[in-house]
């Protein structure tokens, strides 16, 4: 559908499962700032889909950040959980393209399987690809990747109302695409070439939570027109996936900026997960919102 607004759109994602740090800073102050110089539209997407760990508490506390910083956004704020229905669709026609299937494997028996395979690759976040082919599954083909000649046991699957998760057949995927694969970042002049295939055969769903990360942006930014992805580097490997599924569904390819990360002293990126000083705690303790900006923009 033709845009009936030309402005540039941007879109600020956080997912409200813990209290936003310097990090979230930077990039909801460049994604504000490219929208200012460019005339664009910024917008406030809540990332929540992951229903155990986002709470009511951090969503509310990311408006009050994000405002304290003097930010401003259009409205209604998106919530991803009321929208499953948009991921559920995209999720659709891809079943009916035959890209995907159920794994009904549990961490620990991928953990175990990795354990006895020595060497076996990582995924560009480091973490082991998924190390059984789809025909292992009981599905009718093997997905090839970096098991592609080994003997694969031919395990019976369990009910589909057990635990499981839904992925995409990764080289199934990638052939259906064809060739070309590859996405514009901002001032730069060549295009970087897209490589989902080192992602092996990503979860696009679990029975749990009935969409993924990966899927659900994707949709987001077709729906809501996003013309501008500005995000941390720490996520530009992950453009290659996002670039594959925008040309199975056959969705618009945004620009894309992977902006520097704000580390900590020993060198690492701020994490909500290792408990990086929250915005909160910085203002409580009398930090400025100017020499927060500064902080986080330096």
């Amino acid at each position: 559908m033709p845009r009936s607004d030309p402005r540039p759109v941007f879109r600020f994602a956080p997912s409200p499962n813990g209290w936003l740090h310097l990090g979230h800073a930077r990039s909801a102050l460049i994604n504000a700032q490219m929208a200012w110089e460019t005339g664009g539209r910024l917008l406030l997407r809540i990332e929540d889909i992951d229903a155990t760990r986002c709470r009511p508490e951090y969503e509310a506390a990311i408006y009050e950040d994000l405002a304290w910083l003097g930010l401003d956004w259009e409205q209604p704020v998106r919530r991803q959980s009321e929208h499953m229905n948009a991921y559920r669709a995209a999720l659709e026609r891809l079943e009916a393209m035959g890209l995907v299937y159920a794994s009904f494997e549990s961490r620990a028996e991928i953990r175990a399987e990795v354990a006895a395979r020595p060497g076996w690759p990582s995924d560009p976040d480091g973490a082991p690809l998924f190390p059984f082919a789809r025909a292992a599954t009981g599905e009718a083909e093997g997905r090839g990747g970096p098991a592609a000649g080994e003997s694969q046991p031919q395990l019976q699957p369990p009910s589909h109302s057990q635990p499981h998760a839904l992925r995409l057949d990764m080289a199934q995927a990638v052939a259906r695409a064809g060739g070309g694969l590859c996405w514009r970042e901002w001032g730069v002049a060549e295009p970087v070439i897209a490589d989902p295939g080192a992602w092996g055969d990503v979860v696009l769903a679990r029975k749990e939570t009935p969409t993924s990360y990966h899927l659900s942006v994707v949709v987001d930014d077709a729906l809501q027109g996003v013309t501008h992805v500005v995000r941390g580097t720490d996520l530009k490997a992950a453009t290659s996936v996002h670039r594959l599924l925008q040309r199975l569904l056959d969705l618009p390819e945004p620009l894309y900026h992977h902006h520097t990360l704000v580390l900590d002293a020993e060198g690492r990126k701020l994490s909500k997960s290792i408990g990086s000083e929250s915005l909160r705690e910085l203002r409580a303790r009398g930090v400025s919102a100017a020499e927060v900006r500064n902080m986080a923009l330096g």
